[in-house]
């Protein structure tokens, strides 16, 4: 019999709540495995940054699970947390899907923690009708080819087959459905190399597009066309073998987002290209940076619509929004960001910048019975 059990976390009404103890262990365990799989914190989040996105739950459910050691005599301390699951439920589109990540603290794992989360995470996902689980496992280094690798349906890309994440994927059914490529971009970049970049984007691009930018609220001249650009890269972004459905987006919801953005004390820059004729937009890149971590920067999205490929439009905002970066967030040091490894047009741009590979993750797919 084990000396754990499996809890819900709950909202607590402030990280100073006396039920708070377990967000700030959920939140521990995943920086503890993050640390273990990265050897950095970039990817991790605040206390403060959980708590506000559980608080958002507009478009998303969000659930988070942790195992605990002990029972309810005991103090609540966040170390009683030897790991957790985060579980994300669309509510608007992909009602098919949950999205989930396990993480264990790494002088817990062998216990079969790992194995509870992951059928409490099953538990709810069933309940809410879901049909489809996706995860994800990290990769500090992509393996050459060879044996003792999986290649996933899309045919790029590859993972460790000995791997503990992905004998985890793999002994319960998930199949590999696409390898996503993480690089680094060491900044400040050379101004004058941006600017050559830059230069040679907007002779390609020609007098038909623009760039346009904004930070934390998007102008409401452009905020309509900003959600056609977040819907849209649902469906024109590769997918590999993964089951998305398109993810609508309108007005209302890019507000929601940007409000929970700004409680979590982050900031969002943008950088998009307008076609002038049509005065619509045409591609977009962000970034987003963390209060916290004033280091690292994170790449969110960047997308060209399909019908403006072909004029170079993606380094062209890319290079305008790195530009921005420098001036306004001058101790920034690394910018991080994550590419299909089938996606060679975005890849070949990143490359050109100066980004280098610094591991990846496998995207995982099962279908529940």
């Amino acid at each position: 019999m084990s000396d754990w059990s499996i809890r819900e976390v709950p909202v607590p009404a402030s990280l100073d709540a006396p039920e708070a103890w377990l967000l700030h262990g959920s939140v521990e365990a995943d920086r503890e495995s993050m640390r273990d799989s990265w050897g950095t914190l970039d990817h991790a989040r605040s206390p403060h940054e959980i708590l506000t996105a559980m608080r958002h739950q507009e478009y998303v459910r969000r659930v988070r699970l942790v195992a605990v050691t002990g029972d309810d005599t005991d103090p609540g301390d966040p170390a009683r947390v030897l790991g957790t699951a985060i579980l994300n439920l669309p509510l608007a589109d992909n009602l098919h899907l949950a999205i989930f990540f396990v993480s264990v603290r790494p002088g817990s794992r062998g216990r079969g923690i790992g194995s509870a989360l992951y059928d409490a995470v099953v538990e709810v996902a069933t309940a809410a009708g879901r049909t489809t689980l996706q995860t994800s496992t990290d990769q500090r280094t992509e393996p050459d080819e060879g044996p003792g690798t999986l290649v996933p349906s899309t045919g790029t890309g590859r993972v460790r087959a000995d791997d503990p994440g992905v004998r985890f994927a793999v002994a319960r059914g998930f199949a590999l459905e696409q390898v996503a490529r993480y690089s680094v971009l060491d900044v400040p970049v050379d101004p004058a190399f941006l600017a050559e970049h830059r230069a040679a984007a907007e002779a390609a691009a020609g007098e038909e597009y623009r760039v346009v930018t904004w930070g934390a609220r998007c102008p409401d001249e452009w905020v309509d066309e900003f959600a056609v650009l977040n819907t849209r890269m649902s469906t024109d972004a590769p997918a590999g073998g993964l089951d998305l459905e398109e993810d609508a987006w309108d007005a209302e919801r890019i507000r929601v987002y940007e409000q929970d953005f700004a409680e979590r004390g982050m900031e969002f820059r943008v950088a998009a290209a307008e076609h002038v004729p049509t005065h619509t937009l045409a591609a977009y890149t962000s970034f987003g940076s963390s209060g916290w971590n004033r280091e690292y920067v994170n790449q969110e999205d960047t997308l060209v619509l399909k019908e403006h490929r072909g004029r170079r439009l993606g380094m062209l905002v890319k290079t305008a929004n790195l530009e921005r970066l420098a001036v306004e967030q001058p101790e920034a040091r690394r910018v991080g960001t994550w590419n299909a490894e089938e996606n060679s047009f975005m890849l070949s741009i990143n490359v050109a910048l100066g980004f280098h590979p610094a591991g990846g993750s496998g995207e995982w797919q099962a279908k529940l019975v």
